[in-house]
């Protein structure tokens, strides 16, 4: 779910250090949108970042 279709960035994983140095695991997540797209010529419903929407890699159907 969490994974963009354009340029496939995902969930990435790491450690969350806290002050007293104590460490846990984490992840972070892409800010990603459900937006109706033009694919091949054909409006569906594909799931995209914003980092994508804000570069004009997805053309938006109407």
């Amino acid at each position: 779910m969490a994974k963009c279709d354009i340029c496939g960035k995902g969930v990435s994983f790491g450690i969350q250090v806290s002050h007293s140095h104590r460490r846990s695991n984490r992840t972070w997540k892409p800010n990603v949108k459900r937006v109706k797209a033009m694919v091949k010529g054909a409006p569906c419903r594909i799931y995209a970042c914003t980092r994508c929407l804000r570069s004009d890699k997805v053309t938006r159907a109407q």
